[in-house]
């Protein structure tokens, strides 16, 4: 944020509560951190409240329930049916391929007599 110009540094200072990051920064991002759920789930209610008052948008102008697909079966089916093949597909990259995305330096023998550089 720093980076911005001219109010970069200004807003850097407002967040942090000073010129450095201390107690007060720590309190205010904790804060932050709890309260922000809440706003949340109360924007969350109010937008489903709208939903429910208003009803959704309808692009085909479909009047009648003969032609409306019903929420349970459809949508619920289906999206089990996502989580399913994504927990599959995540299943094959942890069973069949389970070095994929580590670190090459994981498999370097440990010789605990030297202390790593960058210590």
């Amino acid at each position: 944020l720093s980076a911005l110009p001219y109010i970069g540094g200004m807003f850097v200072e407002w967040l942090w509560g000073g010129f450095s990051v201390s107690n007060a920064t720590l309190n205010r991002f904790y804060s932050l951190h709890f309260l922000l759920p809440f706003v949340l789930l109360v924007l969350i209610i109010i937008h489903l409240m709208f939903l429910h008052e208003t009803g959704s948008n309808n692009p085909l102008g479909v009047n009648s329930d003969n032609y409306k697909i019903i929420f349970h079966n459809y949508y619920t089916y289906k999206d089990i049916l996502g989580f399913i093949y994504l927990f599959m597909f995540l299943l094959l990259i942890v069973y069949e391929m389970p070095y994929l995305l580590g670190d090459p330096e994981n498999f370097i023998m440990v010789n605990s007599m030297v202390t790593p550089v960058h210590m």
